[in-house]
């Protein structure tokens, strides 16, 4: 039998997950656990920390109200990146990736509010495309005085990937690419990140 307090967790920890909208096992991704271990907290066998449940509650709440009032989240967006990789255009897949970074930018600068659905971690889509997504997220955060989410700090790529760019050589490339892309081995000119 289980202690009012522990039940009120559990209660809570529910409530979380039925807000997000997400399966158990893609909130309990979303919060960076493993769903066996969701299941865990959620059967009172094994007692979250204060800061689990808060950030659970927290990003369970932007995820709900971000898919009501039809504003992009981190997993949307990994979703639609998944998409695009499918078709086999890597360019398609590039215009994907900055129209998830403008969405991304216009969430910050307008729904402030909705920034924890893009604290939610996403599922994993392609190395490198989760090393770009994890930059653009962390960049933006960083510009909007934010800090970055976690996930974003493990996406860096061990073999460098130079985005291919007309009338440019690789070395080019690599010269006109920001720092910020540069330390995680992405080089992409900067004239690429521009959009209209």
């Amino acid at each position: 039998m289980l202690d009012q307090d522990a039940a009120a967790v559990i209660d809570r920890l529910d409530r979380a997950l039925t807000t997000s909208g997400l399966s158990l096992r893609q909130f309990a991704r979303a919060l960076g656990t493993s769903p066996s271990r969701f299941v865990a907290y959620r059967s009172g066998r094994t007692a979250p920390s204060a800061a689990f449940l808060l950030r659970a509650e927290r990003i369970g709440d932007a995820l709900g109200r971000a898919r009501e009032q039809h504003v992009p989240s981190s997993i949307e967006a990994a979703a639609a990146l998944r998409r695009a990789t499918k078709r086999g255009d890597d360019d398609w897949t590039w215009a994907i990736a900055l129209e998830v970074r403008d969405r991304l930018r216009d969430v910050l600068e307008h729904r402030r509010d909705l920034a924890a659905a893009w604290e939610a971690q996403p599922p994993a889509v392609d190395d490198h495309w989760d090393a770009l997504i994890a930059a653009f997220v962390d960049h933006e955060f960083s510009q909007a005085g934010l800090p970055a989410p976690k996930w974003t700090a493990r996406h860096s790529l061990e073999q460098p990937w130079v985005l291919d760019t007309p009338r440019l050589t690789d070395d080019q490339v690599r010269a006109q690419t920001p720092e910020w892309l540069a330390e995680r081995n992405i080089f992409v000119a900067t004239k690429d990140l521009v959009t209209a």
